[in-house]
C-alpha cells in the first residue's frame, strides 16, 4: 500500500467508524457510504488545513450536502482527532 492509500485508508476508517453521521457504521452492506468525502478530507489533513477549515468542511457536508442537522460538537472533535492523525503521519 503506497502513501496515498494508507492515508486515504486511515481518513476512511475515521470518517466511518467515528464521524459516521447517518449511523451507517455497523452495516457491512453501507462500508463505502463516506469515500466519497475521503480523499478531501485527506487532502485537507495531510494540507495541514487548520482546526477551523476541517470543521467547515465536515459542517457543511452535514448540513448542505447531507441535509442533516449537524452535530458541531462532535465535527469539533472529529476534526482535533483528524489534526492528530495528520501530526502523527510518519506512524503510518
Amino acid at each position: 500500500m503506497n502513501k496515498i492509500q494508507q492515508r486515504h485508508s486511515v481518513i476512511r476508517e475515521v470518517l466511518l467508524k467515528e464521524w459516521d453521521p447517518i449511523g451507517v457504521a455497523q452495516s457491512t452492506e453501507a462500508q463505502n457510504e463516506y469515500d466519497g468525502y475521503v480523499a478531501e478530507v485527506a487532502a485537507l489533513v495531510f494540507g495541514k488545513a487548520s482546526w477551523e477549515e476541517i470543521v467547515d468542511y465536515l459542517w457543511k457536508t452535514e448540513i448542505e450536502t447531507m441535509g442533516l442537522p449537524g452535530n458541531r460538537q462532535k465535527i469539533e472533535l472529529i476534526a482535533s482527532r483528524l489534526l492528530e492523525i495528520g501530526k502523527n503521519e510518519p506512524n503510518l
